[in-house]
């Protein structure tokens, strides 16, 4: 099994370069090349169509190259770069460091910390507040195969420490992101003071819930969609593509299984860490999980399930709380309600400010 999971590992790490175009282009182009000297009619038509191929492949993956330095150039990054792990890692942070603890954020999926560049923006009025890419997302390097929770919380602390923050942190996540900054709280309370959760990914909804065909589909769209961009680029890298698969590989039923002892965030783990947890009253947004019921009586089970499995992360500590999004949002509330969100963040700074003096 763990074979296997090289050789994908070693698949997606070539497909992340963005040169990997070229060669493929010039194999196709050769191939034609050599039926074209078999001399056969049939061998000449179909090698002079390999050839044609080859050379428009080429020029697709020539200007797929040229667009992803020139987009480079274009956008600097507006933070630091700092080595982690011998890889670089973007990290911005803004805003005075006073006396209270710096906010990290760290968005769902395995999106790029400028998707939360309006909340940090918001906050870094008042507090010190980071945004951080992690390997594969925005102006990070792709960095090492696989992606994974547990090697992504490793990674983040040290990228912290590496661009001066200095801790106490607190660590604000939504949905993925969520698992992830739960899984650092747990790995290294030293440096955590409280934890805001988004709405986080529950991983008994990875394991038990219904076979959710959107996160396969995601996965293999993401490979699809690094594959094409080789060759019709638009200036963007294939490696965030390939990063996207390989994080998603955990979010199945046999993935979780390899990971989840280094990944579950579970009952008491986080002892008696200040844990916000915002979610949604009910599953606005969720229709599509619920219209895939056979009955009405399985449609309120999977209800049940997934609003009982959204709280669970309250049990990870002594000192948890819930706190409801407002009416009508459902889980994008941090992009449908952004001062909401900076003032349930900003009031736990007070708190562990008040805490702390």
């Amino acid at each position: 099994m763990r074979r296997y999971g090289r050789i994908k590992d070693s698949l997606l790490a070539l497909l992340s370069r963005d040169w990997l175009g070229v060669p493929v282009a010039v194999l196709v182009a050769g191939a034609g090349g050599g039926l074209v000297e078999a001399g056969a009619a049939w061998s000449v038509a179909l090698g002079g169509l390999l050839v044609a191929v080859g050379v428009l492949l080429a020029a697709g993956a020539v200007r797929h190259m040229v667009l992803v330095a020139r987009e480079a150039r274009l956008n600097l990054p507006p933070g630091r770069l700092v080595e982690v792990h011998g890889h670089r890692m973007h990290v911005l942070a803004e805003g005075p460091a006073g006396d209270g603890p710096t906010v990290v954020w760290m968005p769902g999926g395995h999106a790029p910390g400028e998707e939360f560049r309006e909340l940090h923006t918001m906050l870094a009025a008042r507090a010190r507040s980071v945004l951080v890419d992690r390997f594969g997302t925005g102006w990070s390097d792709v960095g090492p195969f696989p992606r994974t929770t547990a090697a992504e919380a490793e990674e983040l602390p040290a990228a912290l420490e590496a661009a001066g923050e200095r801790p106490p942190f607190v660590l604000v996540g939504h949905s993925f992101g969520g698992l992830l900054v739960a899984n650092v709280a747990r790995r290294r309370p030293d440096l955590v003071a409280g934890l805001v959760l988004l709405d986080p990914t529950p991983l008994e909804v990875i394991a038990f819930a219904p076979r959710n065909r959107r996160l396969t589909g995601m996965r293999r769209g993401f490979l699809l969609a690094a594959a094409r961009r080789l060759f019709i680029g638009r200036g963007e890298r294939t490696g965030r593509l390939c990063a996207a698969a390989s994080a998603f590989g955990e979010l199945t039923p046999s993935g979780l299984a390899e990971v989840g002892w280094e990944t579950v965030v579970y009952d008491g783990d986080l002892g008696n860490l200040p844990l916000v947890l915002v979610t949604p009253r009910d599953l606005v947004g969720g229709e599509t999980v619920l219209a895939g019921a056979r009955d009405a009586a399985e449609a309120e089970r999977i209800s049940r399930f997934y609003l009982r499995a959204r709280v669970r992360y309250l049990a990870a500590s002594t000192a948890s709380r819930l706190v409801h999004t407002p009416a009508g949002t459902g889980h994008d509330f941090p992009r449908e309600a952004p001062e909401f969100v900076v003032g349930v963040v900003r009031d736990l700074v007070r708190e562990l400010r008040v805490t702390s003096s």
